[in-house]
């Protein structure tokens, strides 16, 4: 990791969007121009967003507002595997490559998940903090 990089880049759950984006981004490669501004371009949209929300509620103060966008990121997920479905009911990926991409995205699901969980306690940690100091 370079000493210049942001705090989000050591998150492991933005590390797997990363790798999730850009393999979604090698599959697109096959479907056909027609796509182009259509499934391709919304498939794309969804997928870069759910890193980058993740790297924005990281670069936020409060907890809430880390929180909000983690949550907006889980929306994008689902949106990309929504998209996905719509792929296989074009033809464009078979049953068994949108089963891969559930398997795949499911588990960066429970991360996001988890990653949420975490950010919930640190909240209700830092307000039983602040609770006994007044």
């Amino acid at each position: 990791m370079s000493r210049n990089s942001f705090g989000f880049e050591e998150l492991e759950i933005w590390k797997k969007a990363r790798v999730c984006k850009n393999e979604i981004s090698l599959l697109l490669k096959s479907f056909p121009p027609e796509e182009k501004y259509k499934l391709v371009d919304q498939l794309i949209r969804s997928s870069r967003s759910i890193g980058s929300l993740i790297a924005e509620g990281h670069g936020r103060f409060s907890y809430p507002d880390q929180i909000h966008f983690c949550i907006q990121a889980r929306g994008s997920l689902s949106e990309t595997i929504n998209h996905l479905i719509d792929a296989m009911d074009a033809n464009y990926i078979s049953e068994i490559i949108l089963e891969d991409y559930r398997i795949k995205f499911k588990e960066l699901e429970r991360m996001l998940n988890g990653y949420i969980i975490y950010l919930r306690n640190k909240k209700d940690q830092k307000s039983q903090k602040e609770e006994n100091i007044s």
